[in-house]
Protein backbone atom coordinates (compact mmCIF):
# COMPACT_ATOMS: atom_id res chain seq x y z
CA UNK A 1 0.00 0.00 0.00
CA UNK A 2 1.25 3.47 -0.88
CA UNK A 3 0.98 6.70 1.12
CA UNK A 4 2.43 9.76 -0.64
CA UNK A 5 5.90 8.58 -1.79
CA UNK A 6 6.11 5.95 0.92
CA UNK A 7 4.72 2.44 1.24
CA UNK A 8 3.53 0.38 4.19
CA UNK A 9 4.41 -3.15 5.32
CA UNK A 10 2.93 -4.94 8.33
CA UNK A 11 4.76 -7.83 10.01
CA UNK A 12 4.30 -9.77 13.24
CA UNK A 13 7.39 -11.45 14.65
CA UNK A 14 6.81 -11.87 18.35
CA UNK A 15 7.45 -9.07 20.80
CA UNK A 16 7.01 -5.87 18.82
CA UNK A 17 9.63 -3.86 20.66
CA UNK A 18 12.29 -6.42 19.80
CA UNK A 19 11.37 -6.42 16.10
CA UNK A 20 11.02 -2.62 16.09
CA UNK A 21 14.74 -2.08 16.61
CA UNK A 22 15.64 -4.20 13.57
CA UNK A 23 13.46 -2.34 11.09
CA UNK A 24 14.13 1.04 12.67
CA UNK A 25 17.81 0.67 11.72
CA UNK A 26 17.22 0.13 8.00
CA UNK A 27 18.06 2.71 5.33
CA UNK A 28 14.83 3.79 3.66
CA UNK A 29 12.58 3.04 6.62
CA UNK A 30 10.85 6.28 7.62
CA UNK A 31 8.89 5.12 10.66
CA UNK A 32 8.15 1.96 12.62
CA UNK A 33 5.04 1.76 14.77
CA UNK A 34 4.37 -1.00 17.28
CA UNK A 35 0.76 -2.07 17.46
CA UNK A 36 -1.91 -4.70 17.17
CA UNK A 37 -3.70 -6.21 14.19
CA UNK A 38 -5.61 -9.24 13.01
CA UNK A 39 -8.10 -9.47 15.84
CA UNK A 40 -11.76 -8.81 16.56
CA UNK A 41 -11.54 -6.19 19.35
CA UNK A 42 -11.52 -2.49 18.42
CA UNK A 43 -8.82 -0.31 19.99
CA UNK A 44 -7.29 -3.11 22.08
CA UNK A 45 -4.93 -2.44 24.95
CA UNK A 46 -1.66 -4.26 25.56
CA UNK A 47 -3.25 -6.02 28.52
CA UNK A 48 -6.15 -7.28 26.38
CA UNK A 49 -3.88 -8.49 23.58
CA UNK A 50 -1.42 -10.21 25.92
CA UNK A 51 -4.29 -12.15 27.53
CA UNK A 52 -4.56 -13.93 24.18
CA UNK A 53 -8.28 -13.87 23.41
CA UNK A 54 -8.55 -10.80 21.12
CA UNK A 55 -7.16 -12.51 18.01
CA UNK A 56 -4.65 -9.66 17.66
CA UNK A 57 -0.95 -10.08 16.99
CA UNK A 58 1.75 -7.79 18.29
CA UNK A 59 2.88 -6.31 14.99
CA UNK A 60 4.81 -3.55 13.27
CA UNK A 61 3.59 -1.03 10.75
CA UNK A 62 6.63 -0.06 8.70
CA UNK A 63 6.52 3.07 6.58
CA UNK A 64 9.28 2.95 3.99
CA UNK A 65 10.58 4.66 0.88
CA UNK A 66 10.50 2.06 -1.93
CA UNK A 67 13.22 3.97 -3.82
CA UNK A 68 15.64 3.21 -0.96
CA UNK A 69 14.45 -0.18 0.26
CA UNK A 70 12.06 -2.58 -1.41
CA UNK A 71 9.27 -4.67 0.04
CA UNK A 72 11.30 -7.72 -1.02
CA UNK A 73 14.26 -6.50 1.05
CA UNK A 74 11.98 -5.94 4.04
CA UNK A 75 10.71 -9.50 3.66
CA UNK A 76 14.31 -10.78 3.67
CA UNK A 77 15.08 -8.86 6.84
CA UNK A 78 11.87 -10.14 8.41
CA UNK A 79 12.58 -13.82 7.69
CA UNK A 80 16.14 -13.65 8.99
CA UNK A 81 14.91 -12.14 12.26
CA UNK A 82 12.17 -14.60 13.22
CA UNK A 83 11.93 -18.29 14.03
CA UNK A 84 9.73 -19.45 11.12
CA UNK A 85 9.20 -22.88 12.73
CA UNK A 86 7.73 -21.88 16.11
CA UNK A 87 3.97 -22.35 16.07
CA UNK A 88 3.61 -21.26 19.69
CA UNK A 89 5.17 -17.77 19.55
CA UNK A 90 8.62 -16.30 19.16
CA UNK A 91 11.66 -16.92 21.31
CA UNK A 92 10.80 -16.33 24.99
CA UNK A 93 7.29 -15.08 24.22
CA UNK A 94 4.58 -17.67 23.72
CA UNK A 95 0.90 -17.32 22.96
CA UNK A 96 -1.29 -16.28 20.04
CA UNK A 97 -0.33 -12.61 20.15
CA UNK A 98 3.34 -13.55 19.61
CA UNK A 99 2.91 -15.70 16.50
CA UNK A 100 4.69 -14.74 13.29
CA UNK A 101 2.66 -13.44 10.35
CA UNK A 102 2.97 -11.27 7.27
CA UNK A 103 -0.05 -9.03 6.72
CA UNK A 104 -0.45 -8.09 3.08
CA UNK A 105 -2.09 -4.84 2.00
CA UNK A 106 -2.59 -5.61 -1.68
CA UNK A 107 -2.34 -8.43 -4.21
CA UNK A 108 1.30 -7.68 -5.06
CA UNK A 109 2.36 -7.88 -1.40
CA UNK A 110 0.48 -11.18 -1.08
CA UNK A 111 2.26 -12.65 -4.11
CA UNK A 112 5.67 -11.44 -2.88
CA UNK A 113 5.05 -12.75 0.65
CA UNK A 114 3.96 -16.17 -0.64
CA UNK A 115 6.98 -16.35 -2.97
CA UNK A 116 9.36 -15.40 -0.17
CA UNK A 117 7.84 -18.03 2.15
CA UNK A 118 8.31 -20.74 -0.48
CA UNK A 119 11.89 -19.57 -1.01
CA UNK A 120 12.63 -19.76 2.74
CA UNK A 121 11.16 -23.28 2.85
CA UNK A 122 13.51 -24.27 0.00
CA UNK A 123 16.53 -22.70 1.71
CA UNK A 124 15.79 -24.33 5.08
CA UNK A 125 14.33 -27.54 3.62
CA UNK A 126 11.44 -27.42 6.10
CA UNK A 127 7.86 -26.23 6.26
CA UNK A 128 7.38 -22.76 7.71
CA UNK A 129 4.50 -22.03 10.12
CA UNK A 130 4.50 -18.24 9.58
CA UNK A 131 1.13 -17.26 8.13
CA UNK A 132 0.28 -14.78 5.40
CA UNK A 133 -2.90 -12.88 6.20
CA UNK A 134 -4.89 -10.08 4.56
CA UNK A 135 -4.27 -6.92 6.58
CA UNK A 136 -7.04 -5.48 8.69
CA UNK A 137 -7.12 -2.42 10.93
CA UNK A 138 -3.77 -1.67 12.58
CA UNK A 139 -4.07 -0.16 16.06
CA UNK A 140 -0.95 1.63 17.32
CA UNK A 141 0.20 0.40 20.73
CA UNK A 142 0.25 2.70 23.72
CA UNK A 143 2.93 5.41 23.60
CA UNK A 144 5.14 3.76 26.24
CA UNK A 145 5.53 0.75 23.89
CA UNK A 146 6.81 2.88 20.98
CA UNK A 147 10.62 2.90 20.67
CA UNK A 148 10.74 0.78 23.83
CA UNK A 149 14.15 -0.65 22.95
CA UNK A 150 15.68 2.86 23.00
CA UNK A 151 14.20 3.80 26.37
CA UNK A 152 14.96 0.42 28.00
CA UNK A 153 18.28 -0.72 26.49
CA UNK A 154 19.32 -3.03 29.35
CA UNK A 155 16.06 -4.99 29.26
CA UNK A 156 16.16 -5.08 25.46
CA UNK A 157 19.74 -6.41 25.38
CA UNK A 158 18.93 -9.15 27.90
CA UNK A 159 15.94 -10.28 25.85
CA UNK A 160 17.82 -9.96 22.59
CA UNK A 161 20.58 -12.36 23.71
CA UNK A 162 18.23 -15.39 23.74
CA UNK A 163 16.71 -14.28 20.45
CA UNK A 164 20.12 -13.93 18.79
CA UNK A 165 21.20 -17.39 19.94
CA UNK A 166 18.11 -18.98 18.39
CA UNK A 167 18.58 -17.02 15.13
CA UNK A 168 22.18 -18.20 14.90
CA UNK A 169 20.92 -21.76 15.30
CA UNK A 170 18.49 -21.34 12.40
CA UNK A 171 20.42 -19.16 9.97
CA UNK A 172 24.04 -19.70 10.97
CA UNK A 173 25.00 -16.04 10.98
CA UNK A 174 23.90 -12.82 12.59
CA UNK A 175 22.39 -9.78 10.85
CA UNK A 176 22.52 -11.34 7.40
CA UNK A 177 20.28 -8.77 5.75
CA UNK A 178 20.58 -5.65 7.87
CA UNK A 179 20.74 -2.58 5.64
CA UNK A 180 22.10 0.20 7.84
CA UNK A 181 20.99 3.83 7.62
Amino acid sequence: MKTENNMIAIFAGGCFWCMESIFDSLAGVKKVLSGYTGGHIKNPSYEQVSMGDTGHYEALKIIFNPQKISYDQLLDVYWYNIDPFDGKGQFGDKGPSYLSAIFYLDKLQKVKAEFSKKNIEKILERSVVTTIIKASVFYPAEQHHQQYYKRNPVRYQAYNYERTQRLLGIWGQEDKYVIQK
